[in-house]
């Protein structure tokens, strides 16, 4: 059985890649070059994708920069520095319009194309951003959506499922699954705004929780 697994090269959607693997499935793994200033998580993405052994690796190449409006494809600072409280007071602006929407259609017309009716997303309902795109309201409406939309489905030659098996974690608990899974965190890349050289910046919401994360977790972050 073949799962479609959206790989951003982060800690999250690498965990959810290895997560697939061991439930058993041939995973291809999908990116995105989507305009994002930290275009460097593409060759985490890559380097992952090989590392856990996936089965096939496709980079889809989607300007998002046309719409703009969010700090991640727009000439917008990325906050920095801020407590969870301020975090979780309002959608922040590294939020991208519409994007798990958008990557999860691509997801299910390469799952249609591979004869594969699952589909893992690395979203996140404790320790996130609080992206609209991420809760499992908006998950359970996708798949609904997915099953009315592909000719497989429409046929029942195939009901589309999507998982999510970080949805209720918290960033602590995905890392020990990480740790479970073997990982390689070293590989991986989860700064929204990295410098030229691609090093974390350290003070974005995604280092921030990610640290918090290791250091709830009691493991160091290589």
């Amino acid at each position: 059985m073949r799962a479609v697994c959206l790989l951003s090269g982060g800690l999250d959607s690498s965990t959810c890649l290895a997560w697939a693997n061991k439930q058993g499935y041939e995973t291809y793994a999908l990116s995105f070059d989507y305009g994002q200033r930290h275009r460097v998580e593409l060759d985490a993405a890559r380097t992952i994708a090989k590392a856990l052994g996936a089965a096939g690796h496709r980079v889809a190449a989607i300007d998002l920069r046309v719409f703009g409006n969010s700090a991640l494809t727009d000439d917008i600072a990325v906050p920095k520095g801020r407590d969870e409280a301020r975090m979780n007071a309002e959608i922040p602006v590294t939020y991208v319009p519409a994007r798990n929407t958008i990557f999860l259609s691509f997801a299910l017309a390469w799952a249609e194309v591979l004869e594969a009716s699952d589909i893992v997303i690395g979203v996140n309902a404790l320790d996130y951003s609080g992206y609209p795109d991420c809760r499992p309201e908006f998950i359970n409406a996708f798949e609904a959506m997915a099953n009315l939309a592909t000719k497989a489905a429409v046929e029942g030659r195939m009901r589309v499922r999507i998982h999510t098996p970080l949805i209720q974690l918290s960033k602590a608990d995905i890392v020990r699954l990480g740790v479970e899974l073997g990982i390689p965190f070293g590989l991986t890349h989860s700064c929204y705004d990295p410098d030229a050289a691609g090093l974390p910046c350290g003070e974005c919401d995604s280092c921030l929780l990610r640290a918090k994360g290791f250091r709830e977790a009691g493991v160091e972050d290589r």
